[in-house]
């Protein structure tokens, strides 16, 4: 057995682990859980995937994003959004334009990358899922099922790199066949950062509409 798993993992395959009770998949996210609480800010660059086969519909782009407690900042198709712990901060240099709103608002990027890396607490039904090389990594998927209440999506499978206990892609499928794959590179922790770096300056943008 343990020759065929190291083939399988030479050769990037991957296989089921059989066994694996709910529990052991809930332990697993709540290592993860306590790991991302243990830094005092992180920061990545990720990249972006929608597809539809059916369709014949494929499209992706990438980011990055920094996060300290629920204070986020992130960059993603050219625009930039900053959330200072109140406030919502949408910019859009094409536009000249900021959109300012609560984080109840629906405006923005629909991403919340400190929402991101605990979204998975709640809401779901967990089960142990398959487990992958990928380029040396060792990433344990666990699939998320959600509740009645979320249901317009069949099911998550939420990637975790089993060395360092963070989440390396989330993976949803849509009632629609939709894919989208989000994959997190690049991590960095604790890194300096200035003490207004989640704070908005308007007087960088004297020339934008400001819709408040």
């Amino acid at each position: 057995m343990k020759k065929i798993v190291w083939i399988c993992f030479v050769f990037l395959v991957s296989f089921p682990l059989q066994g694996q009770s709910p529990e052991v998949a809930k332990k697993l996210l709540d290592d993860v859980s306590e790991t991302i609480a243990s830094f005092e800010n992180l920061s990545f660059d990720f990249s972006y995937v929608l597809e539809n086969r059916q369709e014949n519909i494929r499209q992706e782009t990438t980011g990055s994003a920094a996060i300290k407690g629920d204070q986020y900042k992130i960059s993603f198709l050219g625009n930039e959004q900053l959330f200072d712990g109140e406030k919502t901060y949408t910019i859009i240099p094409e536009n000249e334009e900021i959109t300012i709103s609560s984080p109840d608002d629906d405006s923005g990027f629909g991403i919340n990358p400190s929402e991101l890396l605990v979204f998975y607490k709640t809401g779901y039904a967990y089960q142990w899922d398959i487990k992958q090389n990928v380029k040396g990594r060792l990433i344990q998927f666990i699939k998320l099922i959600p509740n009645e209440e979320n249901r317009e999506v069949k099911y998550l499978l939420l990637g975790i790199d089993m060395r360092t206990k963070v989440i390396y892609r989330l993976i949803e499928i849509g009632n629609s066949e939709t894919r989208t794959t989000l994959t997190l590179e690049n991590l960095r922790t604790n890194i300096p950062l200035n003490s207004d770096f989640f704070t908005f300056d308007d007087s960088k943008y004297p020339d934008y509409y400001i819709n408040n």
